[in-house]
């Protein structure tokens, strides 16, 4: 077994301590020590090795899922990484969300990817410690040797193949068995679970119509809640029309809040308390608000898209990269592509809006909420409500879609705000409006690219003066930055990126694969410029690129590695039919990015009607993230990712002026509909390195390729995001 271990980084300090690591019998030999939540089930017969999983004496078997679901299946996933190592059958699976407690379970949120990464140990040494208690209550029941016994399907299996017993049936017995030093954990050839395809465990319920989503919560002595903040960022509430309000038919209240001022907390805005959501919302529409703009955002993306546009052909005073010379590469090449790359603002807009229902008791607080940090929206609303954070009860909600918006809980903080205020408990719930208006936005920015080949077509020079955004003039911001190993300047002999930063106010954040979702676009379809500069095939002028295969960052496991990306782009070209002939009238194009661990290449199939109406029939998408957990949940995400690319680049910009996003709906700010979506044919390379997740990955590449695409089929270049600014339509 190829061990990777878990970067420093990543790990998170729990009261488990890992004692030892090494291969052995096949496997990974860990040393584990978990806490266990509570005794009083145990007692009462169910065996409890730590606190992960449960196995009752009727046999069936309790894992906690640790991590938030929001659609990206890890409350599938993760009990799946567990009941592999315990030989539990799926179907004597029960899956809970776990409570929030980080002082026992870590790591406890969804962003990043990370919740396979995180996870993967202690989830594999939590099960693998479960079995091996339960093998040694058996064998010695039997009187036999532990190491001579088997398991299979929630069953210890004697060494004469045909009695067993039951795990159910060990419960007492397991529960006295001291907890070991080490475990043995399975290699990958050893699997049955993981890597089949399993359906999500909330799927019976989704489909009908439970109340599982934030939106669904009730309580039975609740009000419900709107807030409305200043259209610019930082504005304050100079008067209202509150006593016109309050007179309309469900409303109990409405008062102004001060807020904290920060904008993942509670910006300074009107709240309506009502009876039910619809009179809430009504009233919302009623409300004639007079804002003091003193200090609000004036940020405007014409000015700085001119701003931008007057710095081509300048460098930036910052350097972020340098690395041979690329104004002599430059001079003596021959061929040489000038190019400026642009792409909007956007929001995230998940299906369902921000939403929290919550009770501020006056001594504690009780959270209902869907979101992507619980324990950051625990620990937020004991600083700003001064109360102890053992006081602050969190009950995490399945998340109708998050794509990095729900990190930031200022729709927690406020829903407290206003229990607070009202002494009851209150469910808030903003309109797809205040979703839209009021996010943490994925940045815009602008590239002005220099590249240039040798005459035999090699690559030798690459610079990008980068012009991104700052809120305090020191550092960009959330999700405005780049890294000097951007794919391919560690490649290549002369690069360099500098960079200038514009002032914005606006708030940004992380948004599916951050800042990758944008680089990806702009370095791809770049790369692709300088191929067609060079008379080459993209494939092979990629590939050309990557050299032998070796890591770019030795010993650093989330680095790239220059032979698995041959590999991606290798089978994603061959599975699509790159180079075959065609007569009907579908043109390929190529995207590679690295991402979050995962190295990922996709191959759209587009048509262009009359060169302006573009269809993305196919993607083809190979990828290498480890060995699989569940193959339906990562081909799910794979699909998705590509679906909100390709509904990302063909319509969606946010246009900021004087502070304020005019776009508020989806008539305004479309998605992608069903009829125009690809058909997404998808490949795994399952290799033995750690797994990496696979909610944000995806993208990077997809944007590119169908950009790519769009030019071997029109011979116009996409250098801009979105399509529809350029006259192309899905």
């Amino acid at each position: 077994m190829n061990v990777l271990a878990q970067p420093e980084a990543l790990v998170t300090p729990t009261r488990r301590s890992v004692l030892k690591m090494s291969a052995a019998a096949g496997g990974l030999l860990l040393g584990f020590r978990l806490a266990a939540p509570g005794q009083a089930e145990a007692a009462q017969g169910s065996f409890e090795p730590n606190a992960y999983l449960e196995v009752k004496p009727n046999g069936r078997v309790r894992i906690y899922s640790t991590n938030p679901e929001v659609g990206q299946g890890v409350k599938t996933s993760l009990p799946m990484i567990v009941a592999e190592e315990l030989d539990a059958a799926w179907a004597d699976v029960d899956v809970e969300q776990a409570p929030i407690r980080p002082e026992v379970y870590g790591w406890q949120a969804a962003g990043g990817s990370l919740s396979i990464v995180r996870g993967w140990d202690n989830l594999r040494t939590a099960g693998a410690t479960a079995r091996h208690m339960l093998v040694a209550a058996a064998a010695e029941s039997w009187g036999v040797d532990a190491a001579a016994c088997t398991t299979k399907d929630t069953h210890v299996i004697h060494p004469d193949g045909a009695t067993k017993i039951s795990y159910g049936d060990l419960t007492e017995a397991a529960a006295r068995v001291p907890m070991p030093e080490n475990v043995t954990l399975k290699s990958r050839e050893d699997y049955t679970l993981l890597g089949s395809w399993v359906g999500g465990v909330d799927n019976e319920k989704l489909v009908t119509g439970q109340p599982l989503f934030g939106i669904d919560q009730s309580h039975p002595d609740m009000v419900c809640a709107t807030y409305t903040k200043c259209p610019a960022f930082g504005g304050t509430v100079a008067s209202a029309n509150l006593g016109e309000v309050r007179s309309m038919p469900g409303v109990r209240d409405a008062f102004v809040l001060e807020g904290t001022g920060v904008p993942a907390e509670v910006m300074p805005g009107v709240a309506i308390v009502a009876d039910s959501t619809w009179a809430a919302m009504r009233a919302k529409a009623a409300l004639e608000i007079e804002w003091d703009e003193t200090n609000a955002a004036k940020d405007s993306w014409s000015s700085a898209a001119a701003t931008a546009g007057s710095l081509a052909g300048t460098k930036g005073d910052e350097i972020i990269h340098s690395e041979g010379d690329v104004d002599a590469a430059l001079q003596s090449a021959a061929a040489t592509v000038e190019a400026t790359y642009s792409y909007p603002f956007i929001s995230h807009v998940p299906m369902e809006p921000q939403n929290c229902l919550a009770w501020h008791k006056g001594d504690s607080v009780e959270i209902w909420a869907p979101t992507q940090r619980p324990a950051g929206a625990v620990d937020f609303v004991a600083r700003i409500f001064e109360l102890p954070k053992d006081q602050v009860l969190l009950h995490q909600i399945r998340g109708g879609g998050g794509f990095g918006r729900r990190l930031y809980n200022d729709f927690v903080c406020e829903a407290v705000a206003i229990s607070q205020r009202v002494g009851a408990p209150v469910k808030l719930q903003w309109t797809r409006e205040d979703d839209t208006r009021h996010d943490h936005y994925r940045v815009g920015g602008f590239h002005h690219l220099k590249g240039a080949v040798y005459a035999d077509g090699k690559l030798t020079a690459i610079s990008d003066h980068f012009v991104t955004f700052t809120a305090d003039g020191e550092k960009t911001v959330s999700g405005g930055g780049i890294r000097a190993e951007e794919f391919p300047l560690q490649l290549i002999a002369n690069s360099e990126i500098t960079q200038t930063m514009l002032p914005w106010q606006t708030p940004c954040g992380a948004l599916r694969a951050p800042s990758s979702n944008a680089f990806g676009f702009v370095f791809q379809s770049f790369l692709h410029e300088l191929a067609e500069a060079a008379g080459r095939d993209y494939v092979e002028f990629l590939l050309g690129i990557l050299g032998e295969p070796r890591w770019l960052d030795p010993g650093n496991l989330r680095a790239l590695n220059t032979g698995r990306t041959a590999d991606v782009i290798k089978l994603a070209a061959e599975q699509a039919g790159w180079g075959e002939a065609r007569n009907d009238g579908h043109h390929l194009g190529l995207g590679f990015y690295f991402s979050h661990a995962a190295h990922i290449a996709v191959v759209a199939e587009v048509s262009a009607e009359g060169g302006q109406r573009v269809r993305v029939h196919k993607a083809t998408v190979a990828a290498d993230v480890g060995p699989i957990v569940n193959m339906s949940g990562a081909k799910n995400q794979i699909e998705g990712s590509v679906v909100d690319a390709v509904s990302t680049m063909f319509g969606q910009t946010l246009t900021f002026e004087n502070g304020r996003v005019k776009e508020g709906n989806f008539d305004q700010y479309p998605l992608l509909r069903m009829a125009d979506a690809p058909h997404v044919d998808v490949h795994f390379i399952q290799s033995d390195h750690q797994p990496t997740g696979l909610g944000e990955p995806a993208l990077p590449p997809a944007i590119p390729a169908v950009a790519n695409a769009i030019f071997n089929a029109t011979g116009r270049r996409i250098r801009s995001l979105p399509l529809s600014l350029d006259g192309f339509a899905a």
